[in-house]
């Protein structure tokens, strides 16, 4: 019998800790949630649908991913990279994207001829993207060939 309490015991000892993982993450998820859901409000003065569609277990980790993207110490100038993800926003193509991304590049000082620009390169890069990879151009050959160009111009 005390064989068999102690093998009760030490089986207990593994499995009650196991138990109380689940507890504790959600008790750190929730406030986690809690601390991201604040900050968007703080941030955009209301929890935009974009966020609170998103799972709350993974609405943390996606903030702080969008803040760090959009961080001011970035290397890419915040005009420039809204008017890049508006290129490929462009290109998927996405409503809510578009929207977002050209009034983020008129509040940073984007002007409609770059906007219609970035449209035009994304459609460009797409249409290129289509006829190199339909006609199975191989790549090697491909990344041959712009060497040579690039350095033939920079020879010019």
């Amino acid at each position: 019998m005390r064989h068999f309490i102690k093998y009760i015991i030490r089986r207990l000892i593994f499995i009650i800790p196991v138990l109380l993982i689940p507890i504790t993450l959600s008790a750190q998820s929730s406030d986690a949630y809690e601390t991201a859901k604040k900050e968007i409000v703080q941030q955009f003065g209301s929890f935009l649908s974009l966020f609170e569609v998103f799972p709350e277990h993974a609405l943390p980790g996606a903030w702080d991913n969008f803040k760090q993207l959009q961080s001011p110490e970035n290397a890419i100038p915040p005009k420039y990279r809204e008017l890049m993800q508006l290129a490929v926003a462009s290109q998927i193509p996405c409503d809510y994207c578009i929207y977002y991304h050209v009034a983020v590049a008129k509040a940073f000082g984007a002007t409609d001829e770059e906007i219609k620009e970035a449209v035009a390169h994304g459609a460009q890069t797409r249409h290129w993207s289509m006829v190199l990879q339909g006609n199975q151009v191989e790549f090697e050959d491909f990344k041959a060939e712009v060497d040579a160009a690039l350095k033939y111009m920079s020879e010019k």
